[in-house]
This record gives structure tokens, C-alpha cells and sequence, in this order.
């Protein structure tokens, strides 16, 4: 793209493009040995997830999402299972940090063990957003709501316990600019308001959960939209949109204001910020170490492992009359940053989880 482009064309180009990958998100048809230092609990600690596909393990319905189709699942459990990946997700990184199992999906939650219910739950749905979006599936007021109900109603999390050890993470946004640009077609002129009528959402909501009981709630800051793939694309995978990045950056400005604001109110920190721009920018273009040696091994970062066999078939995507794959996947997932054109694959995850993993014990302050 060429510098002279204005930011105002950019955020409008952005939207978009965000607009694309988030409709192809939910309706597009060598297991690490991890070494992280994981924290000692007592078995008390609960950990509730809300929140998008970064972090959804399993809620999204079978029916409308390729998260579920083959080769997605295939680094981890093995099979599909709900991730948008080919293996681990934020929420699968942050667990074990916490020395937890990742939490029940809700959808799922009657198919658990009850003991595993009690350590916590996934609310999160892929293609959901602040508000409503693209896609027909809870937004985070909803989330909220579910998570509400098994507190107050049917008792399954007293609020006693969840304030001694309970941890909540929460990831949105993305979705929530696609939506405004394809129901509204507006441009970029109130793209500045429109963001922080998202992060106000996002602060009542941070405030909700914490109100049920939750002493300590990461929210996550949006990453590089101009280096996911569906973007880079356009850039023959070679570099990032910084333009692009603008709505990003200026995103998060807004939240750590509110956070801090929130922060101050309470006066515990009880919100933290994970900082997944920071952290996928440090992956894309990772540093050398002392022996100028990089942390992980990453082959074309701006690039999807996994893509379609041309522009009208992506990840997952098979010939209905057939049944023939309508996707390609890279020789080494292990060595992939992106799994398809908008989700880190788990070596991606897990180099993001690495870049936070200095800031998490902010979980523990």
C-alpha cells in the first residue's frame, strides 16, 4: 500500500476486509512438549473464559462453523474439536499457566463431569463480538448472562468462593467493526466514535463480571488486523498494513484508558490487559536472543498454513457433491505462525503465549 494513502481510506479499507474474515470466521465451510512455568493452585481457582474465536474451545455450533470440520484439531486433541486452529488456543495456554485444565464449554456443559464444571467454564462463541454481529451466536452481554444464571440461579459458583480464586478472560472487538461496516456502510469518519462506544460496552461488561464475583479479569488488546493474513494477502504475504494497524492501536488506547479508569475505581487491579498486539507483532518479527537464535521457528508469518484451493473455498472447505478437499496445508503446521487466514495455528498461540507470559503474573498481584 503506498504511504501516501490516507488513514481515513485505510480504516475504510480495513473494515472491509475485517468484514471478510470475519463472515469466512464462523460460515467459511507433533504435540509441543511445553516447559512454561506453570502456577501451583490449591484447587480452589476457577477460571471463566468469554469472549470470540481466539478463545472459544468448543460452543460454536457444529453446524455453521469449519471449526469443527477436519484439518482443524488436527495438532491437538488429534480430530476437530471446536478450536479455530490446528491445535492449542489462548484459552489452552493461559490454563495451563494457571495450572488448570481448560474449561468446560458451555455448550457442553452437560455432557461434563461435574467436577470439572466446578473448576470453571468457556463461554466464548467464535464470530461474536461486543454487540451483535455477522453471525447468530451469544454476544458477551449474553455470555455474561449465562455465566449470571449459574451463579445466582442455579447456585453452581458461590460468590464466596469465586472472590478468594477465580480468574476470568476476556476476548472481543474484532467482530464488532466487521458488523458496523457491512449493517451500516459507514466509512471511516465515525469509525473513532464507534470505537469507543465498543470499549464503554466492554467496561460495563468488565464491571458485571467482576460485580458476580471475579476478583481478577484479563481483557485482551486487538491484535495487528493488518498483519492477519486475509489482509497480508493483498501484500503477497510479505509485509503488514501499518495503516491498516491504525484502528488497532487507537482501539487500544481507548481500553487501556478505560481499564485504568476501572482500575482506579476498585482500587485492587483487578483488570489487567493482555497485551495480544505487542505479543503478535514480537511473533511476526520475533528477536534473536544472545546467540542469535529466535524462540520459535516460524516460516512466512504473514501466511496461512491452511487456505483454500482457490478464492471461493477456504480451511475445512469440501466439494459438496464429492466430498474432494478444497484446501491446502503447508508441510509444517509446527513451524506456522497462522493456521487459516484469520487464527494463529498453536505453535502461533504458543508463541504469543510466551511473548505474555512476563506480564501474567499481573493474575496473581
Amino acid at each position: 500500500m503506498e504511504k501516501k494513502t490516507t488513514v481515513a481510506s485505510s480504516f475504510c479499507l480495513l473494515l472491509l476486509c475485517v468484514a471478510a474474515f470475519a463472515v469466512a470466521e464462523v460460515l467459511a465451510a507433533h504435540h509441543h512438549r511445553h516447559h512454561h512455568h506453570r502456577r501451583r493452585n490449591d484447587g480452589s481457582m476457577k477460571f471463566f473464559v468469554l469472549g470470540d474465536s481466539y478463545v472459544d474451545t468448543g460452543n460454536i455450533r457444529k453446524s455453521v462453523s469449519p471449526s469443527w470440520k477436519e484439518p482443524y484439531g488436527i495438532t491437538f486433541p488429534g480430530k476437530p474439536a471446536g478450536r479455530f486452529s490446528d491445535g492449542r488456543v489462548l484459552t489452552d495456554y493461559l490454563a495451563e499457566y494457571l495450572g488448570l485444565r481448560p474449561p468446560v464449554p458451555y455448550a457442553l456443559r452437560k455432557e461434563a463431569n461435574i467436577s470439572e464444571v466446578e473448576k470453571g467454564m468457556n463461554f466464548a462463541y467464535g464470530g461474536t463480538g461486543v454487540f451483535d454481529t455477522l453471525v447468530s451466536e451469544p454476544n458477551l452481554t449474553t455470555q455474561i448472562d449465562f455465566f449470571q444464571q449459574l451463579v445466582e440461579q442455579e447456585k453452581l459458583y458461590a460468590k464466596g468462593d469465586l472472590i478468594k480464586s477465580s480468574i476470568a478472560l476476556v476476548s472481543v472487538a474484532g467482530n464488532d467493526y466487521a458488523t458496523h461496516m457491512v449493517k451500516t456502510g459507514n466509512g471511516s469518519e465515525d469509525l473513532a466514535e464507534f470505537t469507543k462506544s465498543v470499549v464503554k460496552q466492554i467496561a460495563v461488561d468488565l464491571r458485571r463480571i467482576r460485580d458476580l464475583g471475579v476478583p481478577k479479569i484479563a481483557v485482551t488488546a486487538v491484535e495487528p488486523m493488518g498483519c492477519i493474513p486475509r489482509l497480508t494477502s493483498l501484500l503477497s504475504y510479505q509485509n503488514c498494513s501499518e495503516s491498516l494497524n491504525l484502528a488497532s492501536v487507537f482501539h487500544n488506547q481507548v481500553l487501556r484508558q478505560n481499564v485504568e479508569q476501572l482500575n482506579k475505581e476498585s482500587n485492587n487491579s483487578a483488570f489487567v490487559i493482555l497485551d495480544l498486539y505487542d505479543a503478535f507483532s514480537s511473533a511476526i518479527n520475533p528477536q534473536k536472543d544472545r546467540q542469535g537464535n529466535t524462540t520459535f521457528r516460524i516460516d512466512e508469518p504473514l501466511k496461512p498454513c491452511c487456505v483454500g484451493v482457490s478464492s471461493e473455498y477456504s480451511c475445512g472447505s469440501v466439494d459438496e457433491s464429492t466430498g474432494a478437499k478444497k484446501y491446502n496445508i503447508c508441510s509444517h503446521p509446527e513451524r506456522s505462525f497462522f493456521w487459516d487466514t484469520v487464527h494463529p495455528s498453536q505453535n502461533g498461540w504458543h508463541a504469543v503465549y510466551s511473548s505474555l507470559k512476563s506480564s501474567l503474573h499481573q493474575l496473581y498481584s
